[in-house]
């Protein structure tokens, strides 16, 4: 088959193929356009994961010395509730000494120490093993303490005359 074109029809033909490869020509420039952007949409989201990855990563660790501090401190917060624990024991052991001695007396003789009493009957009975009985007692106030034999005073006088603290 044998097909005739003429001038006008060729000229028109070659046009459209013109115009065909134009096209085409512009598709791929908008398809060469379309993959450079997804190649940098894909750089830039690969940079944001590894940022992101890298900042996971000091987070983590950052999180690890966190939980190592944590760990410190709730060890010296047990250590210090057991000393706080071991402190309260030995106060109200103390108080109950202290309540103990409240009424408590020391025996001087010659104003020097002897013992020490929990109440003046306890202090007599002592002395009284010694031979000193009821009428062997001078009261402070007559002479000084060095030339009484035996005295009694309560414990809180003797110890801020003494030495302890006088406020």
């Amino acid at each position: 088959m044998i097909r005739i074109v003429t001038g006008a029809r060729l000229a028109a033909l070659q046009q459209e193929a013109e115009g065909a490869r134009e096209r085409a020509r512009e598709i791929r420039g908008a398809a060469d356009r379309a993959y450079a952007g997804h190649l940098r949409i894909v750089y830039d989201l690969t940079a944001d994961a590894e940022a992101a990855e890298s900042a996971a990563e000091a987070d983590r660790a950052d999180a690890a010395i966190v939980r190592e501090i944590l760990e410190r401190t709730e060890a010296q917060l047990a250590d210090a509730r057991a000393m706080v624990t071991e402190q309260a024991a030995r106060i109200d052991a103390l108080s109950g000494d202290l309540d103990a001695m409240a009424g408590a007396v020391v025996l001087l003789h010659y104003g020097k120490l002897h013992s020490v009493h929990r109440d003046r009957q306890a202090a007599e009975r002592h002395a009284a093993s010694f031979g000193v009985g009821p009428g062997g007692w001078s009261p402070a106030g007559k002479r000084p303490v060095e030339e009484s034999a035996w005295l009694i005073s309560p414990l809180s006088k003797w110890a801020v005359v003494v030495g302890g603290d006088a406020a």
